[in-house]
């Protein structure tokens, strides 16, 4: 299931900057550094498979890991990216499920493991630690809220602006407003919960209206607040 290439940097093994540690005390901290396991993986590995029992949860150090659900027809459905300083997995085992998503590689990236039983010492011993894991996850079950929302009552040009929006907002853009992830059509498309022939349509009639810019699959944004008002944010 995994591929991987080398050894990851002792920075890029560090977890002291994930907001979810900053309250462990010495001892507890030292338990997460001896007990989690780091590695790089290359683009399009696959790190776990919806369906599969997990047997600890992923902090993302390096890189951009997307989260999907496959569809009956085997169509991809995007619920999120997760990039530097993020966690993966743990939903499902905090309820002991089977893997409810699949998580793939988009950008060459070093993920440190934890195990489960990790997890449980933390929570047990540490209650700022349980709040801020309630707090992640009542935050996934807003954005869930908002998606179904969306989905009902907007338009897919809206929510195809409104993806851009937020891929802004989590993603880095360069000093020419350009958003450094770069994604295909198709993972656009799975995004918004349309076909991929929307998507290429839109994104034409975006530039046209002047409010992106096209550079293969690189996006550059010229008017946001135009582009707000298409996302009726």
């Amino acid at each position: 299931m995994r591929s991987v290439i080398k050894r990851p940097t002792e920075a890029e093994t560090d977890l002291s900057g994930f907001h979810l540690f900053k309250k462990l005390d010495e001892n507890e901290f030292n338990r997460l550094n001896y007990e989690k396991t780091c590695s790089l993986y290359k683009k399009g590995t696959i790190i776990y498979r919806e369906g599969s029992r997990l047997t600890g949860f992923f902090c993302v150090t390096r890189g951009i890991v997307k989260v999907l659900k496959t569809g009956i027809d085997g169509k991809e459905q995007i619920i999120r990216f997760a990039k530097k300083g993020e966690i993966i997995a743990y939903r499902s085992l905090l309820s002991q499920e089977l893997a409810c998503t699949t998580a793939k590689v988009i950008d060459e990236a070093v993920l440190c493991h934890v195990p489960y039983q990790t997890l449980l010492f933390l929570i047990k011993n540490n209650w700022q630690f349980s709040h801020h894991m309630l707090q992640i996850v009542c935050r996934e079950l807003r954005e869930a809220n908002d998606y179904i929302t969306d989905i009902a009552q907007k338009t897919v040009r809206e929510r195809l602006a409104e993806v851009l929006l937020l891929l802004k907002e989590n993603f880095e853009v360069d000093n020419q407003n350009t958003l450094q992830i770069s994604l295909t059509r198709e993972e656009l498309a799975n995004m918004v919960g349309t076909a991929t022939e929307s998507v290429i349509r839109l994104l034409s009639e975006f530039k046209q209206d002047g409010l992106i810019e096209l550079q293969g699959r690189k996006i550059k944004f010229l008017d946001i607040p135009s582009l707000r008002r298409v996302a009726n944010i």
